[in-house]
């Protein structure tokens, strides 16, 4: 009896699991190589597609995403001057430092983004912070301020080691996030970068990114490579179209490049970023009891929003305002809202303010007024 339900169990979920499929078929969406992938939506936090996006993951060199933003945040990292030293020296893959070596904290960032320099994370870490597990417990709490629930930082390379976790899903908020840092999104956009070293002078390395896809697809903006032999493939980019951005991340995958192109083609052909093309809305509105009889009404600057792709010529613009208003009105006030409609379904709002104050009109009542007011409502 226990063998039969046994079987029957397994017959559900082998059913369960070929309707799943079917269903991810039907969508349209690509099959991947990658163990877990997930194709985000930076402009509003969607999960377009994705598998295993929260199976926690070794990420590789793609850690060096949290170290170069976190060095790029420090002030003055710019000018910053970092002497490398022996206790910087760190396996695998390199920007080539030498003891002695002095450069600038942001020319580390570049460093990691371009040859995934563990000399230059490990430089980097113990100069922000005195030491590696000091810079881990920092990484690790910008995650959780990130939103980052199933991330566990250890090294500031990526090295393997077993506490050293992420998940597709969490380094796609990585990259969202950082992408908002001007300076890490005009870094991890070029394809090579030349560093200038301060020490010794003469030195000049012009560092090539490991990130193909920035030659390989047109509307990618960047991105972070990451392998070991645990790990797999790792590959976490964006890309970036019509105003539309979009972050994919796949985790021990063989055939990453294709996977990501495939992904952002279904990403794009299924989501448009719709920006509305008229003007801000302004509008003079009658004024009841003010010592204007008029104010100017002025919406929002128009924000783009993410549409299904073949909505994108079915949005409506709808304006909800009263006919007049009553004074008093202050500045900036909102008096009604402009509604970008699909249908009935609203799905964007931007408010319409008062450009200018408009104050009640004073009244200028006489002494006998006020006494015959007096005793008819005191």
């Amino acid at each position: 009896m226990k063998k039969l339900l046994s079987a029957l169990l397994c017959f559900c979920v082998a059913l369960v699991s070929v309707f799943v499929a079917k269903a991810n078929e039907s969508a349209g969406a690509p099959k991947v190589s990658a163990e877990a992938f997930v194709l985000y939506c930076a402009d509003n936090g969607q999960v377009i597609c994705a598998e295993n996006e929260h199976k926690k993951m070794k990420p590789a060199s793609t850690t060096k995403l949290m170290t170069t933003l976190i060095a790029l945040e420090e002030s003055a990292a710019l000018n910053r001057q970092v002497t490398f030293k022996q206790d910087m020296i760190a396996e695998g893959s390199s920007m080539y430092l030498k003891v002695g070596d002095r450069l600038t904290l942001s020319d580390l960032a570049a460093g990691m983004m371009m040859a995934s320099g563990n000399d230059a994370a490990n430089a980097a870490a113990l100069t922000i912070s005195g030491s590696t597990q000091k810079f881990a417990n920092r990484m690790n709490e910008r995650a959780r301020q990130i939103g980052m629930k199933n991330t566990h930082f250890v090294t500031p390379s990526g090295l393997d080691d077993e506490e050293h976790y992420s998940t597709a899903y969490d380094m796609a908020l990585l990259m969202a996030y950082a992408l908002e840092n001007d300076d890490f999104a005009k870094l991890t956009s070029q394809k090579n970068t030349t560093v200038n070293f301060i020490n010794p002078a003469s030195k000049k390395t012009t560092y090539s990114n490991h990130n193909r896809l920035l030659s390989l697809y047109k509307y990618c903006i960047g991105g972070k490579t990451g392998y070991t032999m645990a790990a797999g493939r790792c590959l976490v980019s964006a890309a970036k179209k019509d105003g539309l951005t979009l972050v994919c991340v796949t985790l021990n995958d063989r055939n990453d490049w294709n996977d990501h192109i495939s992904l952002y083609d279904y990403g794009f052909e299924q989501y448009a970023y719709y920006q509305p093309q008229d003007e801000r809305f302004c509008v003079d509105i009658p004024c009841v009891g003010g010592i204007s009889d008029k104010v100017a009404v002025m919406g929002e600057k128009p924000q783009g929003f993410v549409i299904k792709a073949e909505d994108k010529s079915r949005v409506e613009r709808r304006v909800c305002l009263d006919s007049f208003l009553y004074a008093p009105i202050f500045q900036n006030e909102v008096v009604g809202r402009v509604d970008y409609v699909l249908g009935e379904k609203t799905v964007f709002s931007t408010n319409l303010l008062a450009v200018n104050a408009v104050d009640l009109i004073k009244e200028n009542k006489n002494i006998f007024d006020k006494i015959k007011e007096f005793f008819t409502y005191g």
